[in-house]
């Protein structure tokens, strides 16, 4: 059973495995494994309902990446949202090129009649790359420690874009930056 699905932009190979080394060191420290036992992938999220038709988005998103070019990202500092599910993430620097790629991909969505929520609202859209979720409360200070140890920035590009199904994590489609064809 679905409990929501997402689309999320995904990195370069070089970047993705900056931020998969701060997931295993994490889980090497038995902090958090979740990200890796969902089977999820490195990724900023650009989207996400509890409920829709994949099958509207699928022709929205493959039409929106084979415009795009790769979006040089810069990782630069670590944060954390103190909730019920205690998220660690890296911060991409919030550059007007990473705003206007998800406004714009939100326009495309709002044209075709698809709502976006209010965390995805062009005013309130916060870009971040979870390396932790559900991080013990005795534990935070310390999770947060070892990725203040991280060289940041970490630099590299988003390159392709999907749709997900979760939980647990289940890619439904991607498309490259600049090309139809299926990643």
């Amino acid at each position: 059973m679905s409990s929501g699905y997402a689309i999320e932009l995904y990195f370069d190979p070089a970047l993705e495995n900056q931020v998969l080394k701060a997931w295993n060191v994490l889980a090497r420290r038995q902090i958090s494994t979740q990200l890796i036992e969902m089977e999820s992938r490195p990724h900023i999220t650009l989207f996400s309902s509890p409920s829709l038709e994949p099958s509207r988005l699928e022709n929205i998103v493959k039409s929106f990446a084979s415009k795009q070019e790769p979006l040089p990202l810069s990782f630069s500092s670590v944060g954390c949202l103190s909730n019920d599910n205690n998220v660690l993430f890296l911060t991409p620097t919030p550059t007007l090129s990473l705003l206007q790629f998800q406004s714009q991909l939100c326009d495309a969505m709002k044209k075709e009649g698809i709502d976006i929520g209010d965390d995805y609202r062009q005013d309130s859209w916060i870009p971040y790359c979870a390396v932790a979720q559900d991080v013990p409360r005795a534990r935070f200070c310390e999770a947060l420690c070892v990725l203040r140890d991280l060289k940041l920035p970490v630099n590299g590009y988003a390159m392709d874009i999907g749709l997900v199904e979760f939980s647990p994590v289940r890619e439904l489609f991607s498309f490259v930056f600049g090309n139809s064809v299926d990643a």
